[in-house]
């Protein structure tokens, strides 16, 4: 950052207390501490809790999981909800938080949930999925993106559950 995003002034990089250098506005008296994306990741189960939907979006052949940002004035488990709504068309009935991960790639902080939804059907989803499809869980870890921020989430939910 080489501008105060609130008045433009030229920012320096000032001692802020057990935070190391951190850019400071001199006219606005501020630190301005980094930011990122922030995003949810879900593995979805079907209603009898024995197959989960991993996707394939925007041309790729990686089977991975619903993922979506978190809009302003959401919080992560209103994202969950409307992010499942959007892309599969189907209702969450529970859900759990499983844990987050920075992913410096896209510079967002990722939170895992696994949720169960109402239904199996998946002709409802949007534009955004090429394809849907239900895995048991032995057959999901052989498909999923190999060495992804998405296996490493099923890996520590499989785990979890004690699978």
């Amino acid at each position: 950052m080489s501008y105060c995003f609130q008045c433009g002034t030229k920012v320096i990089n000032k001692q802020c207390n057990n935070e190391g250098e951190i850019p400071y506005c001199n006219k606005c008296e501020i630190f301005h501490f980094p930011t990122f994306s922030s995003a949810i990741s879900a593995i979805i189960l079907n209603p009898d809790k024995n197959k989960l939907l991993l996707i394939q979006q925007y041309g790729q052949v990686d089977n991975i999981l619903v993922a979506g940002y978190i809009n302003k004035g959401e919080n992560a488990e209103q994202t969950l909800v409307r992010e499942v709504k959007e892309e599969i068309g189907l209702n969450i009935k529970d859900y759990q938080y499983m844990k987050s991960k920075y992913f410096e790639k896209t510079n967002t902080l990722l939170c895992n949930f696994i949720c169960t939804v109402d239904s199996e059907d998946l002709n409802q989803t949007n534009d955004e999925i090429d394809k849907a499809q239900w895995f048991t869980f032995k057959d999901a870890l052989k498909h999923i993106k190999s060495e992804s921020l998405a296996e490493e989430f099923l890996i520590y939910a499989l785990k979890k559950m004690n699978y």
